[in-house]
Parts: C-alpha cells; sequence; structure tokens
C-alpha cells in the first residue's frame, strides 16, 4: 500500500472537522513548497544577474535611490 494510499484510509476514518484541519495543513505545505523554490529559483539567479549589476550603468542608474 502507498502512502497516499495509507492517508486515504485513515482520512476515511475522521470526522468532518478534523478534515478541515487536514485540509488547511496540506495547504500550508504547499504554501511552504512554493516558498523555497521560488527562494531556490532567486538565488540561482543571482549569479546571472550579478554580471549586469556590476555594470556602472547599473550602479549610476540606481545611486539616487
Amino acid at each position: 500500500m502507498t502512502i497516499k494510499e495509507q492517508i486515504t484510509q485513515e482520512m476515511e476514518k475522521l470526522p468532518e472537522p478534523l478534515l478541515q484541519e487536514i485540509l488547511d495543513f496540506v495547504q500550508f505545505l504547499q504554501a511552504k513548497h512554493q516558498q523555497q523554490n521560488i527562494l531556490g529559483i532567486t538565488i540561482m539567479s543571482e549569479s546571472s544577474l550579478e554580471k549586469d549589476w556590476l555594470k556602472p550603468e547599473e550602479e549610476a542608474a540606481w545611486q539616487d535611490l
């Protein structure tokens, strides 16, 4: 039996209020995972963007902020 099947089997036994808590927790985990993916992409793109950030014209464009 897979983990997904085990979870489904256990959820069948639960009352509706607990199912709402499970749904909330699953949505929390999905959001957390999505944030981690976004952070990973941001970190990976940093080295690519660094080349542009270090150009003198970029520095000049942002110096008044």
